[in-house]
């Protein structure tokens, strides 16, 4: 099972935010520190979110994000104000391994195709972000339908991965909440990155067994509720 450490960014510092709120945020400093930093502990991957992009400024931290993939050679995943096929296509003729297609997946579930026939499948992350078993979209404020008949789309459109975001425990550092995880592994032959509430050793194990690609640190990570290696250690 994969890791990705967040690098979230929010006026150009790494963020982290409980339940997506700008006013309950914990600032960590340059992105491009906090991105070596992981690097240096042992990840692969990163997930970067441009939050600020994600609130409706798209262009806020292009410069940021420019300088991670420029100065790091990670695998990156990114999201957060991708709202046109040609803002995917931009990030990822620019070195973004893959993109992550949320509000926009949802609006228009054919750009995942558009994007997919350009650059592969294995480029688009469909962002299944849910609240109580719905679909949430304009920053968590809007409900779409049901998650799992989502996944079904996004595979059929041509993803080539899920990023699963369970809003109920996201940032909350109280642990995931295993039981629709399960229900998405197993209705969707994607591969399932987690998100949310992802907190300790045993959430890991957790994913691990029910069969999730990948997990994303965030919150519990930046704040030593767990140290990286101890999560590599037990992702397998």
């Amino acid at each position: 099972m994969k890791l990705y450490p967040a690098v979230d960014i929010l006026g150009g510092r790494c963020v982290q935010l409980v339940q997506g709120s700008r006013d309950r945020a914990c600032y960590y400093g340059d992105p491009l520190a906090c991105a070596r930093q992981w690097l240096d502990e042992g990840a692969e991957n990163l997930h970067i979110i441009n939050l600020d992009g994600a609130f409706g400024n798209a262009g806020e931290n292009a410069a940021k994000i420019r300088e991670i993939v420029r100065e790091t050679g990670a695998f990156i995943q990114l999201g957060g104000g991708i709202r046109s096929v040609e803002d995917a296509c931009a990030w990822l003729d620019l070195g973004v391994d893959r993109v992550i297609l949320g509000t926009l997946a949802i609006r228009r579930p054919e750009s995942i195709t558009d994007v997919a026939d350009r650059y592969g499948s294995d480029a688009v992350m469909a962002g299944v972000d849910a609240r109580g078993g719905q679909v949430v979209v304009e920053g968590w404020t809007e409900a779409a339908g049901d998650y799992l008949s989502w996944a079904e789309r996004f595979e059929t459109c041509g993803a080539g991965s899920l990023l699963y975001t369970n809003v109920d425990v996201e940032g909350l550092q109280q642990g995931i909440n295993p039981d629709p995880v399960s229900r998405l592994v197993a209705r969707t032959r994607l591969p399932v990155v987690v998100a949310g509430g992802v907190s300790s050793v045993g959430d890991l194990r957790t994913l691990l067994r029910i069969g999730a690609a990948g997990a994303v640190l965030g919150s519990a990570l930046y704040s030593k509720k767990i140290s990286l290696s101890e999560a590599l250690e037990a992702s397998g």
